[in-house]
């Protein structure tokens, strides 16, 4: 995605080779700040103080932990202690548990002078298939748009939305909101209502951050709006993440 004009995902190898960088959302929306995560410790701050939400942004900052415990300690207790560290990060988070399993399975019948390599190639492997599912929710999602806004005549179609299932929740794209940008490249017109989301706002930090930096129109709401917008006949699709 864009902030500003400049291709952006959630989380990347960093330049170095030997760090991963984040978007620290903890800073969104006053700041862009981007911080290296070069070691388990690091990747596991990341997820518990919330550096990186969404669950699968999580699963990939973990497959990268992992990555990055390989580079100190490569051995059978390095590869269990690794996943034991970031499996407690955020608990509920089932992509963290999912990707936890998926480096296990890469890594474990491997020499560990054979893991650093296979763990890193892995973790950019998550990262580019959550990239490609969140693109194919986008094309599949956005003929939802295109048919409401065939029967408004070209008029702009209102979107609600809650929490963040965008951009920053994933690697790229988003899932709830893949449609939107994909109507909106297409030049529809769109606008979105995007509710604050108590107690965090992920909504006003995340959503209408992120929307905005691509440039799409919003209005971020009070929580208890959505019905009233609805009632008003203002809203013509609500659009939400779910766990999956």
């Amino acid at each position: 995605m864009n902030i500003d004009g400049k291709p952006y995902r959630t989380i990347w190898l960093g330049s170095d080779g030997v760090s991963v960088e984040i978007i620290d959302q903890s800073k969104l929306p006053f700041a862009l700040e981007i911080v290296a995560l070069r070691s388990l410790e690091d990747a596991a701050h990341a997820i518990a103080s919330m550096q990186v939400r969404g669950a699968p942004l999580i699963g990939a900052t973990a497959a990268y932990g992992v990555a990055l415990a390989m580079r100190d300690e490569a051995s059978e207790a390095g590869l269990a202690r690794a996943c034991e560290v970031l499996a407690v990060t955020r608990p509920t988070a089932v992509n963290l548990r999912w990707a936890l399993d998926e480096m296990r399975t890469v890594l474990e019948p491997l020499a560990p002078a054979d893991r650093i390599a296979a763990a890193f190639s892995r973790a950019a492997e998550i990262c580019d298939e959550d990239v490609e599912t969140c693109r194919r929710i986008g094309e599949h999602g956005v003929g939802l748009i295109e048919a409401h806004a065939a029967h408004k005549k070209g008029e702009t179609v209102n979107i609600l939305t809650h929490c963040n299932a965008g951009w920053l929740a994933t690697v790229d794209w988003g899932t709830a909101l893949a449609p939107i940008y994909k109507a909106f490249d297409q030049g529809i017109s769109v606008h979105v209502w995007v509710d604050e989301t108590r107690p965090r706002n992920q909504g006003a930090s995340l959503t209408a951050f992120e929307l905005g930096a691509y440039g799409v129109p919003h209005t971020i709401v009070a929580d208890n709006t959505g019905g009233h917008l609805m009632q008003a006949g203002l809203v013509d699709l609500c659009i939400v993440g779910t766990d999956r």
